[in-house]
């Protein structure tokens, strides 16, 4: 276990105070507080890998679990290189009430190290992942921790993780992990699955607002994984996207943004969105201050800030990334009457169906794609629903509702269990 000074980074920073004000809202007795504040295993590893030049180059790497007192815990794994303990103790913490809000068995984890994984060749890509993973072998497992992609990882990281734990227990493991490739028990819809559910749950805010989707403009600052799925779906669906953005800017085009052309031009490799000329160029800063009905923050956390909060000039904020939205920005943003859905609400689509696919392969039986969409719209909208009623009962923010609810039920599970020994 960590110390609060090992861990204080401004990302865990965000994410206590975010406790600690819907503990104090709840009431929650204070040994649980002292209990949930921390987490229960923090592991830091040493990952040496030869390069491919012939020299040894040691990278940082983390596992930290938050809570197991509602199952095995869950968390992806990001490569990036301002990866530390206090963010990777945040996402965890994050991942805790993301699952139970979402009612799923599980408790928070995370992982990560701290490299630039695109300054890596494939091959030494994947020395770093299986020596990571035999680092943290001891600590995870089907019934223990099971990690997933995340900022830098993809379904072939996840295919090195299983197979490295597979090598090391003697045969095939395919829930050590989710969000594999299907050839090794990956599901349907798992890398779509977080961009879908922010559309499920932006879908439903704007069905309670009695906006019409046709009438939609939304604006997307991050188009890796989440941003690029959530901007297509918005798109199939009937909205209007009118900006998107990545790490060197992005474009906008008031009429609406071609998405399928741009996908595929981005996709392609070698352009920039502004270089795709499909719309104007514009900065993530310009992005966030545009006028749009839905501005959806999928890219990295602690972007929306006390200095921007108040140019926001949307109607719906939905948080594909997590944390995207500063204490300070929070209160800001609601004074403006911002309707909010918040990120272990709005993103959760991800671990979602990453536990479809830990329950298929528990089961060595797959569910078709539509099956999946059906169940992964059901997961959301009850949750969404649930968040919505209980902010209105209590008259309290969809954000505070949401933590508020998930914080619960994990104290709850504590209670139950007791303390040991």
């Amino acid at each position: 276990m960590s110390s609060l000074h090992e861990l204080d980074t401004p990302t865990f920073r965000l994410a206590v105070a975010q406790f600690d004000q819907a503990a104090e809202l709840m009431g929650l007795d204070s040994n649980l507080r002292e209990r949930l504040k921390l987490p229960q295993r923090s592991l830091v590893v040493s990952v040496p890998i030869r390069m491919d030049d012939g020299r040894v180059e040691v990278f940082t790497g983390y596992r930290v679990q938050h809570d197991s007192s509602r199952g095995p815990s869950k968390g992806g794994i990001r490569y990036h290189s301002e990866v530390n303990l206090g963010e990777v103790a945040a996402l965890a913490m994050w991942m805790t009430w993301k699952c139970a809000l979402a009612d799923l068995p599980y408790g928070g984890a995370k992982g990560g190290v701290a490299v630039a994984p695109k300054a890596l060749s494939r091959s030494e890509l994947q020395r770093l992942t299986r020596r990571y993973a035999s680092e943290i072998f001891p600590l995870v497992g089907p019934d223990k921790d099971v990690p997933a992609p995340d900022v830098g990882t993809d379904s072939q990281v996840m295919a090195w993780i299983m197979d490295t734990y597979s090598q090391q227990v003697g045969y095939a493991v395919p829930g050590v992990v989710t969000g594999k490739p299907l050839s090794i028990g990956g599901s349907l819809g798992r890398e779509e699955a977080t961009g879908r559910g922010v559309v499920c749950v932006t879908v439903e805010a704007l069905r309670h607002l009695k906006i019409d989707l046709g009438e939609t403009t939304v604006a997307i600052q991050g188009f890796g994984n989440v941003g690029s799925h959530t901007a297509r779906i918005m798109h199939e669906s009937g909205a209007k996207v009118v900006a998107v953005s990545d790490v060197s800017g992005g474009i906008y085009n008031t009429r609406g943004l071609d998405i399928p052309k741009l996908l595929t031009m981005y996709k392609s490799g070698g352009q920039t969105l502004a270089e795709t000329k499909l719309g104007d160029p514009l900065t993530n800063a310009e992005l966030l201050q545009l006028k749009c009905t839905v501005l959806i923050p999928a890219a990295l956390s602690e972007q929306i800030t006390k200095h921007n909060a108040s140019q926001l000039n949307c109607r719906v904020l939905a948080e594909g990334a997590n944390g995207p939205t500063t204490l300070e920005a929070d209160c800001i943003v609601q004074d403006k009457g911002i309707f909010v859905i918040p990120d272990i609400l709005a993103n959760s689509g991800g671990v979602i169906v990453s536990y479809f696919e830990w329950v298929q392969d528990a089961q060595r039986f797959f569910w078709k794609a539509t099956d999946i969409q059906d169940r992964l719209r059901d997961l959301m909208t009850s949750a969404f629903q649930r968040t919505l009623q209980f902010a209105t009962a209590k008259g309290t923010s969809m954000r505070m509702a949401a933590l508020m609810t998930g914080i619960d039920k994990v104290a709850q599970a504590h209670l139950s269990r007791g303390l040991y020994p």
